[in-house]
């Protein structure tokens, strides 16, 4: 695998990371759409130093991952309390180029460090109950089915772990 870098996104990055969700939209497994994730949604993540990229030695976007703070989905029963802090992972998006090579889980494996490096005691997220691909990635994290939901309009399955002290490398 080649070597890549995680990183906080940059203004730069902005236009980049719309174009790559943009043209996730819609695809295989995908509940995204034209709207979303949108520009407000970047906007978002950006102002908050809550959007982080991954790129390849030459500069190219290989993915896109931030930390949401989604209070609907903070609130939702199936959470466990022990975890708490806790923070929620999502908009994980993987260029089409560099799909089914393990990038979606080097991409968690960096997003849950920089949870723990926040404090954070676990990581949650939701995943469609469409997107088969995401269920193999969460699977092989060792990550637990903890409840199912309905928000924005899809079924989401309800992902939960602990966030060790030091997580093994990858």
């Amino acid at each position: 695998m080649k070597d890549f870098i995680f990183a906080l996104a940059a203004e730069e990055d902005r236009r980049e990371i719309l174009a790559l969700y943009r043209s996730l939209a819609g695809t295989e497994c995908c509940a995204w759409t034209e709207d979303y994730p949108g520009e407000a949604d970047v906007e978002n993540d950006l102002s908050r130093g809550d959007l982080f990229c991954l790129k390849d030695a030459d500069g190219t976007l290989v993915g896109a991952i931030s930390i949401d703070r989604d209070e609907e989905v903070g609130k939702l029963p199936c959470w466990d309390e022990a975890l708490s802090p806790a923070g929620e992972l999502a908009r994980l998006g993987v260029n089409r180029a560099y799909q089914n090579r393990g990038i979606a889980r080097l991409l968690l494996w960096h997003g849950m460090e920089e949870l723990r490096r926040r404090g954070c005691k676990g990581v949650r997220f939701l995943v469609c109950k469409t997107n088969t691909r995401a269920e193999r990635s969460y699977a092989k994290l060792h990550f637990n089915v903890v409840g199912e939901c309905s928000l924005f309009g899809e079924e989401w399955w309800c992902y939960e772990k602990a966030l060790k002290p030091d997580l093994p490398s990858l």
